[in-house]
């Protein structure tokens, strides 16, 4: 009998989804749950996308989509992006739509990495990150994101990493899990990094929009000389809460979107054609903008609350998010290991968040928090995180 494939052997379930079954177990026997652990808006997409998706439905457009996807899609799009990048995607060949950004990096590192190819992935990082490589027949290298150096790559880290065998290097800013932004001298240097070194930059920015303190988001693509080089992974899912409608989109080197349409081709045909006509409204209509500046700023409302409280709390501290809307909290004053915090405080506590083993092997002093809840959860859960904390110092 033929033996399971090697990515299908070595690839371990995600921590996010472990502790989220556990949660789902132990909610069934209290009625106090508090999670912190799924990173998804509680919003509902913005009422004039579900309009769209419906009018869509009703008018009959639910036949096959073309395999790069809509084209009317694609132009907003790219109009989109000029207006984010200030540079121009050609529509009909330098955009394809994917079943969100997930799907996008998988079908980005099926055609640009053969057996044995190498990406470079920071660690911490979003759990799904390291695995996309391997399921192309790649290999993940991990390289450290340092809370004392903003949790952005290192060039010295990057250096000691590359090899002849390395094809990318994977970037996500603001991040998952650490609500980190990377900063303009600091992407200067990754680009010249990656440009030295002919290597691609993969840069997943699907939480854009979510950015704080009247902070400039920057892309790698809008650095000069990066365009060619820099493959954008961009998902619906955050910026818009369209997190079950799965829409995304890769942009980027026409060579490449063309390999990744060939594959999108042969592994799923098309994207879904009604949620394709809701991305179209999602990206340009009137009533959209005002709901996301609303939802951004509730973000920030509770980033605010999460970084006080979390800081108040003797042997936890955190710096401060930037963007996204998680909270990555240093625990090592406590003397406890992230998993052991994390079990306890669900267990005893009923409060539920992420190990920050679960985003890398060196993240045992962290876990994350998702604050994308309500406020009165917010408070509570912490008020909750800081007894725990308290009793657990006063056992030792």
């Amino acid at each position: 009998m033929k033996k399971i494939s090697r990515a299908g052997a070595c690839l371990e379930r995600s921590m996010i989804r472990l502790f989220l079954d556990e949660q789902e177990r132990i909610a069934k026997t209290c009625d106090d749950m508090i999670s912190f652990t799924v990173g998804e808006p509680d919003f509902i997409a913005p009422p004039n996308v579900a309009l769209a998706c419906i009018r869509a439905i009703a008018e009959g457009k639910t036949k096959y989509a073309p395999n790069a996807g809509l084209s009317e899609l694609k132009e907003a799009v790219s109009q989109k992006m000029e207006q984010i990048y200030g540079k121009h995607y050609d529509a009909s060949t330098e955009i394809v739509i994917t079943n969100s950004g997930m799907d996008g990096l998988r079908l980005t590192f099926a055609a640009i990495l053969d057996e044995g190819d190498e990406v470079i992935v920071g660690d911490p990082a979003w759990s799904n990150h390291p695995n996309h490589p391997v399921l192309a027949g790649g290999k993940s290298v991990r390289v450290p994101l340092r809370e004392e150096n903003n949790f952005t790559y290192r060039i010295e880290d990057l250096e000691a990493a590359v090899t002849d065998k390395t094809r990318a290097v994977l970037l996500n800013s603001p991040n998952n899990p650490t609500g980190a932004v990377i900063q303009y001298e600091d992407l200067l240097a990754l680009c010249d990094f990656v440009t030295r070194h002919d290597l691609y930059l993969v840069s997943d920015e699907v939480y854009y929009n979510i950015i704080f303190d009247g902070m400039k988001f920057w892309s790698p693509a809008m650095i000069d000389g990066m365009k060619d080089r820099t493959i954008i992974i961009q998902s619906f899912s955050k910026t818009y809460a369209m997190t079950g409608w799965r829409l995304g989109y890769v942009a980027g080197p026409a060579d490449l979107i063309e390999a990744i349409g060939k594959i999108n081709e042969n592994s799923c045909s098309c994207v879904n054609t009604a949620v394709q006509w809701a991305g179209i409204e999602a990206l340009s209509g009137e009533q959209t903008q005002p709901y996301l500046d609303m939802m951004v700023a509730s973000f920030q409302e509770r980033r605010d609350v999460v970084y006080r409280m979390i800081n108040e709390i003797p042997g936890l501290s955190c710096v401060k998010p930037q963007g996204a809307f998680y909270a990555f909290v240093n625990i090592a004053g406590t003397g406890m290991k992230a998993a052991d915090f994390a079990t306890k405080l669900l267990r005893n506590y009923h409060v539920g968040l992420v190990p920050g083993t679960g985003f890398g092997p060196d993240c045992e002093n962290y876990v994350r928090i998702s604050y994308a809840t309500s406020m009165e959860n917010i408070c509570e859960g912490i008020r909750r995180i800081g007894r725990f904390v308290a009793d657990e110092t006063a056992k030792s």
